[in-house]
């Protein structure tokens, strides 16, 4: 039974024994002959050992073993064939072959091990990490509200006091932060996106009048692309609002920030360029991870916690796509390249139309000029 079970586990070692044990023979009965079987049986061990990656103990037993048995055989045969001394020479010339083989190939099995393990290690991190972004961004939902509600009916009574203004501002902040935790933490799910048709041209002249109105900047629109692509609207939404609102962030009321669009190459581009003070070189590396600000000072002063860029490179990817930051002499330019598939259909320059150039100044920035 023991002997069955053995042979069912190594049936490729056993087929490769006979195979050896037959050039073997043929060696003794047809001396003439001793190259061709003499190679094969050193070429089958090769291959055999290519296919099951023995541990170095049963590499060492079976190289030992058919050493012995190859010298043997040749020591039976005629002592005056040159053929045969050749060969008994070749045995440890070919052992130690084999034996580098098996050194390279149990250093590249540790390398694949250690591979998996950090590969396994770094997946369970994120799991872990994208649980905990998702679970404390639903348990911080509850207690924000109870506060902004108390903070409502506080601001009835005593709608004069200024606290309170401070207070619900700070609340919708922590608002703003749990729902981007919440975003990435489900940036990774297979049905992240919900898909559906969106006019990219209206779409992008939308989310610019919708900026242009609450920030005094001097905004420009810049599109030169048209059709109707297949995306989550309200993901592309949020990615835009992020790169918006960093441009107004870093931007000053008489700064200009310009949102453009093209189709290229097999992708829409999307470009959020300002004028503001830019993004430091050494930041630029790490300008989307989750959790990186370019300037901690600076971004610290202005309420950042390093969200969102982070999201907008995981809507690109999710997408399909990807981020980019171009530094430049004065202030930066942000990019999101989106494919367009197949499924994306009917997008195309719009050179016919002209390209759309709208320039607002806020109200404010019209009251400095006025000044």
């Amino acid at each position: 039974m023991r002997a069955t079970a053995w042979l069912r586990r190594n049936r490729v070692e056993a087929l490769w024994g006979a195979f050896a044990l037959a050039n073997l023979l043929a060696i003794l009965l047809w001396p003439e002959w001793v190259r061709l079987p003499y190679d094969l049986i050193w070429i089958s061990l090769a291959l055999v050992y290519s296919v099951r990656l023995w541990s170095v103990s049963t590499a060492a037993i079976v190289l030992a073993a058919l050493s012995a048995a190859v010298i043997t055989v040749v020591l039976m045969g005629p002592s005056d064939s040159d053929e045969m001394w050749g060969r008994l020479i070749g045995v440890p010339f070919l052992g130690t072959i084999f034996a580098a083989m098996v050194w390279q190939a149990q250093r590249r099995r540790v390398a694949l091990r250690d591979v998996e393990t950090v590969a396994e290690t770094r997946a369970a991190l994120l799991e872990r990490q994208r649980r905990f972004l998702h679970d404390a961004s639903h348990e911080l939902r509850t207690p924000v509200t109870i506060a902004r509600g108390h903070l409502e009916l506080l601001r009835r009574e005593e709608p004069e006091l200024p606290e309170l203004d401070v207070a619900l501002d700070e609340l919708a902040r922590i608002e703003r932060i749990v729902e981007r935790l919440l975003l990435l933490a489900q940036a990774d799910h297979p049905q992240f996106l919900g898909l559906s048709d969106v006019h990219v041209d209206r779409f992008l002249e939308d989310v610019f009048f919708r900026w242009s109105e609450v920030a005094p900047r001097a905004w420009r629109l810049d599109l030169d692309v048209a059709g109707v692509i297949r995306a989550d609207e309200e993901a592309l939404r949020c990615a835009l609002d992020a790169l918006l609102e960093n441009a107004v962030k870093y931007t000053e009321p008489r700064d200009s920030i310009e949102l453009r669009a093209w189709a290229a190459g097999g992708e829409i581009v999307i470009e959020v360029a300002d004028d503001g003070c830019g993004v430091p070189a050494e930041a630029l590396d790490r300008i989307f991870e989750r959790f990186a600000r370019g300037d901690d000072a600076r971004t610290r002063a202005q309420g950042g916690v390093g969200l969102g860029l982070a999201i907008v490179d995981a809507i690109a990817k999710a997408h399909g796509g990807r981020c980019s930051v171009e530094r430049r002499e004065r202030g930066t330019i942000f990019a999101l390249h989106l494919p367009v598939r197949p499924a994306l259909r009917g997008v195309e320059r719009r050179a016919e139309r002209g390209d759309v150039v709208v320039q607002r100044l806020g109200a404010a920035l019209g009251d400095l000029e006025r000044a």
